[in-house]
């Protein structure tokens, strides 16, 4: 009878661990540690991301705090409101009107002409200067809100300006004369019908509260 070959696993009755089986075990035990160093980096990755965001989220509330960034609202998202004033003016009559009168262009002596047409018409003319203003168009009709009515009194009677309001708190108007002007409208044919105040360049002005449009100079050959 033929005799079984030695099972080479076992002696003497005893598992014999093979070299496949220690290689085995070995890659075994490599992979937990790889697998957890996995882990470890994974949840690493996720901490320094959500610190980042936190980060970010404060910055961004100081700078929006202090303005170093504008927040669009619901108003300011929409089409910027009118600069220029929607109230319909009744004409008032020239005598009501307090005027100031100043000449920016090259023509000595218009700031006086211009005055004495005006008195002439009933208004009271206050003040008569120079002017400088990179304005070129026909004119510039200045007022505080008090005085808008005698502003758009004034737009009748000077055809062609444009008009800006400041921060007087009187009744007064400056009416500035620039390169374009030509004359008064005929005293004869001034529109007294109501109406709005003209602001034919609102388009091109820059909103500042400290820079005013004119500012008038000395007096010299006004």
């Amino acid at each position: 009878m033929a005799k079984r070959p030695a099972d080479a696993t076992r002696l003497h009755g005893h598992h014999v661990v093979t070299g496949a089986e220690l290689r085995a075990t070995f890659a075994e035990d490599a992979e937990v540690p790889r697998s957890r160093f996995g882990r470890r980096l994974f949840h690493g990755i996720v901490l320094v991301l959500l610190i980042g965001v936190i980060a970010a989220g404060a910055v961004g509330a100081w700078a929006v705090m202090n303005g170093v960034i504008k927040v669009p609202t619901a108003v300011a998202s929409k089409a910027p409101s009118s600069l220029c004033p929607s109230t319909t003016f009744d004409y008032i009559p020239d005598e009501t009107v307090n005027l100031n009168v100043f000449n920016a262009t090259s023509r000595g002596g218009l700031a006086r002409t211009v005055a004495d047409q005006f008195t002439s018409r009933g208004y009271k003319v206050a003040s008569v200067d120079n002017s400088d203003t990179a304005y070129s168009g026909v004119g510039v009709v200045i007022s505080g809100v008090k005085g808008q009515a005698a502003a758009f009194n004034i737009q009748r009677n000077l055809a062609g300006t444009d008009y800006y309001q400041d921060n007087r708190e009187d009744e007064s108007v400056d009416v500035v004369l620039t390169p374009g002007y030509q004359g008064l409208v005929d005293a004869q044919l001034v529109d007294q019908t109501p109406g709005k105040l003209s602001c034919p360049r609102e388009d091109q002005r820059v909103v500042d509260g400290t820079k005013w449009p004119i500012i008038p100079t000395n007096p010299a050959g006004q």
